[in-house]
């Protein structure tokens, strides 16, 4: 019989043992699993949903609350901003395009985005079935939203006041579905986007049969001639003075907020790094903890089996071998360990995924597998050498003769 499989055999033979610990080994090794998955996949996710977005522009508050509502979709708007005077700033030389934003409607907790077909490009969007739309009251549905909802051209629903499920619904007229987005693995894939003016007439008391007839700005800022408002507009900069010199100017001179989403993720990222370091301290608190416990019970189990382990090298084990036995042990235990952390942690961050279908973590993939992951093998493996290693020399030295002789 092998080493590994006599080690295995010993194992099995202390069920309760062996489960708890590698349990516990597992349960620490699941943290690090999840925050290794949350950690990568979250800041490449950021980084798509900000892709083209140099600055956002809106009423005057928090900038980061600004950029979350308006970006990532993840917060309440500001408030809104005159439609004329958005208009004025957008038209600064250093700004290459401004594409307007009307927020704060949702069809059963997915949030329905007023702008134009300018937004869909910014992400290099694609249609698997119908088109953009053209009248007001057409939208078009991301992958996400489509799925959820059994969503298909020509579908129709009504949409509500806020962000939330349960608010007031606009049922003066319906919207319809005239396009689906393909999956795009951003923001998008949880959005409903139309117009502006769609946004704008769901508001109205009143909505005349030629403004529904009316066809909309595919791109650029919509026309009225009523006082109409916007929550925020999105841009890009033309050159890199635009950095410098338009945040300032827009925060000092108007009425308006200017807020860069890199700037403020990174904030955001800097203060939820605390949380990350606790969490991973607790994570490494647990695995030692496991550790310890293999190593009690590899030494306890040494000490118990010495009349075996004598037998062994009475009948030509060599002591190497009996230093194995007990080292595969602990490197069993690891290794299950580390294999049961990898599914929980994936597990766990799949239920995670599952109870938030909007925000950023609805677009956090909990079967994508990292390199980071084989680390935490390799680490796990570590704990186990170093928890068996004391057992195991202790084996490798055990005097045959005294121990028989008794």
């Amino acid at each position: 019989m092998s080493v590994f499989k006599l080690s295995w055999k010993y194992l099995i033979d202390r069920p309760l043992n062996t489960i708890l610990n590698v349990l516990l080994l597992a349960l620490g090794l699941s943290i690090i699993t999840v925050l290794l998955l949350v950690e990568e996949q979250f800041e490449n996710k950021v980084n798509r949903d900000a892709a083209g977005i140099d600055m956002v522009i809106g009423a005057k508050g928090s900038p980061l609350q600004l950029v979350l509502s308006s970006v990532y979709h993840v917060d309440f708007p500001t408030g809104n901003i005159p439609l004329k005077e958005a208009q004025k700033v957008s038209r600064n030389r250093l700004i290459k395009n401004a594409i307007p934003m009307a927020l704060g409607d949702n069809y059963e907790g997915f949030r329905i985005v007023g702008s134009n077909h300018d937004y869909l490009n910014i992400y290099q969007a694609e249609l698997i079935d119908g088109k953009k739309w053209e009248k007001p009251f057409e939208v078009v549905v991301g992958s996400k939203v489509a799925k959820a909802k059994g969503f298909k051209v020509g579908d129709t629903f009504i949409g509500a006041h806020g962000i939330e499920a349960a608010s007031h619904q606009h049922d003066q007229h319906a919207f319809q579905v005239v396009g689906i987005l393909a999956p795009s693995n951003n923001v998008l894939d949880q959005l409903i986007v139309t117009s502006v003016e769609s946004v704008w007439y769901a508001h109205d008391e009143e909505i005349g049969s030629e403004k529904l007839e009316n066809q909309v700005n595919a791109t650029g800022f919509p026309e009225s001639d009523e006082t109409r408002e916007l929550t925020t507009v999105l841009i890009a900069y033309r050159s890199p003075m635009a950095a410098i010199q338009l945040p300032r100017m827009i925060n000092g001179r108007t009425t308006l907020q200017a807020a860069s989403p890199t700037f403020e993720m990174s904030r955001l990222f800097e203060l939820l790094g605390i949380g990350v370091v606790v969490m991973k301290g607790l994570a490494l608190l647990i695995i030692f903890i496991a550790g310890l416990g293999i190593f009690i019970a590899l030494y306890n189990s040494m000490k118990e089996r010495k009349y075996d382990l004598a037998v062994m090298r009475a009948i030509g084990a060599a002591k190497s071998q009996l230093f194995l036995l007990i080292l595969s042990e602990g490197i069993i235990l690891t290794f299950l360990g580390a294999i049961g952390g990898l599914i929980l942690g994936h597990f766990f961050l799949l239920l995670i995924v599952i109870t938030n279908e909007q925000g950023l973590v609805a677009g956090l993939n909990a079967i994508t597998f990292t390199d980071k992951e084989w680390w935490v093998i390799v680490y796990a493996l570590m704990v186990g050498v170093l928890a068996s290693i004391i057992p195991a020399w202790n084996a490798y030295k055990e005097d045959i003769a005294g121990q028989l002789s008794k």
